[in-house]
């Protein structure tokens, strides 16, 4: 069954929340299939950015991300995950992944969830996105099926959204004051450090603002001393704190940095699941929790809780993705202290609307489950 088709008789059958129009440009592969009332489709969309979007680890145009749109009791669930290169994933493996488990997949009770996607991880090795974009498939699906906004399910209340930074990678300093100037309505601005000139870059930024500042270097400084220096001088220039200084595996090397700076340091590639965070206590002040690391929402919310628990800071990231994992992720966002979920305006084709940013606090959609809708235009 084509796309069109699946569309049509998904609407015939009341799908609450239909799939976006318009999205058949720049997607790659498609399949759908069912078991019973369950139905499941898997496709990879390539996301068009805004600007080339450069860190210590990639450059790139665009992004490919792998959908998840999970059918059952006239219901649609969906899901999105964004493969991230530092861990050897791409959106094409995630799909044949899934694929390879798709009897399973259908045949599965989705409100046995948790015990649904533990399964899902024994069987699958890696892919951590597309376990993310089936979770969070199955999440929306629960929340429709209970006729209820995810935040609630979990408990949360709206209101106590943080603020989101606006994210600027790293550019030449007349590009990079350009996309400040494009960012005015975000109180709050992550800059990307730890390549080329990071004194220029900074400088670029307080050329054309004061906002307050925070650095992500992307484990790129491998010298200690350097770190130290970096991020003191940071300090200096009203940054706030410093995502992941150095690489994941120079644990006690960041341990000293940490000895030797003000700044809160936050683990981000050093952070992958639940199980890693009691160990990072010692070298990092809070931790980055992605859904695409972890997997989806439920393990997301269990490492925010980790580390709560800990009396670590918690922030809830993303990547470079569409409203949907952005949506999914902010629907946590009231349980943490900082919010850096903006990969859904970086780029220039998003499929969803769902979560708003109004002076740059997270705004959460009150309707059922992730509560998306197709975006406009």
């Amino acid at each position: 069954m084509n796309r069109r088709n699946w569309l049509k008789a998904a609407g015939a059958a009341g799908i609450a929340a239909g799939l976006p129009a318009g999205t058949a440009k720049g997607r790659s592969g498609q399949k759908t299939a069912s078991s019973g009332s369950a139905k499941l489709e898997t496709e990879v969309i390539r996301l068009n950015l805004r600007h080339t979007w450069t860190t210590t680890m990639s450059s790139s145009d665009y992004r490919d991300t792998l959908h998840v749109h999970y059918t059952r009791d006239g219901i649609t669930g969906h899901g999105e995950g964004a493969p991230i290169v530092r861990y050897h994933e791409d959106a094409g493996g995630g799909e044949k992944a899934l694929e390879a488990i798709r009897g399973m997949l259908l045949s599965a009770d989705p409100w046995m969830f948790d015990k649904l996607m533990g399964e899902v991880f024994r069987r699958v090795e890696g892919q951590f996105a597309a376990k993310a974009a089936l979770d969070i498939a199955l999440m929306d699906w629960i929340g429709k099926r209970l006729n209820m906004p995810l935040y609630r399910y979990f408990g949360l209340d709206p209101k106590d959204t943080p603020i989101t930074t606006f994210s600027i990678g790293v550019d030449t300093p007349e590009t990079t004051r350009q996309k400040i100037q494009e960012a005015d309505a975000f109180p709050v601005l992550k800059i990307k450090v730890g390549v080329g000139d990071d004194e220029a870059t900074i400088g670029a930024v307080r050329a054309v603002t004061k906002k307050p500042i925070r650095g992500d270097a992307n484990e790129g400084w491998t010298d200690k001393e350097e770190a130290v220096r970096k991020i003191n001088w940071l300090e200096s220039q009203g940054v706030e704190f410093v995502e992941q200084p150095m690489p994941a595996a120079m644990l006690e090397e960041t341990r000293w940095v940490r000895q030797r700076v003000h700044l809160p340091l936050i683990a981000d590639e050093a952070c992958l699941n639940a199980s890693a965070i009691p160990r990072l206590v010692d070298a990092f002040d809070g931790v980055n929790v992605k859904l695409d690391k972890a997997g989806g929402i439920q393990q997301a919310y269990r490492m925010i809780q980790m580390a709560k628990a800990l009396g670590m800071k918690t922030m809830l990231g993303c990547m470079v993705s569409s409203s949907c994992s952005v949506t999914a992720a902010a629907h946590l966002s009231p349980l943490v202290d900082y919010a850096d979920l903006d990969g859904n305006l970086l780029i220039s084709n998003d499929l969803y609307s769902g979560v708003l940013v109004e002076k740059g606090k997270l705004v959460l959609p009150d309707r059922p489950g992730l509560g998306l809708k197709p975006a406009q235009g």
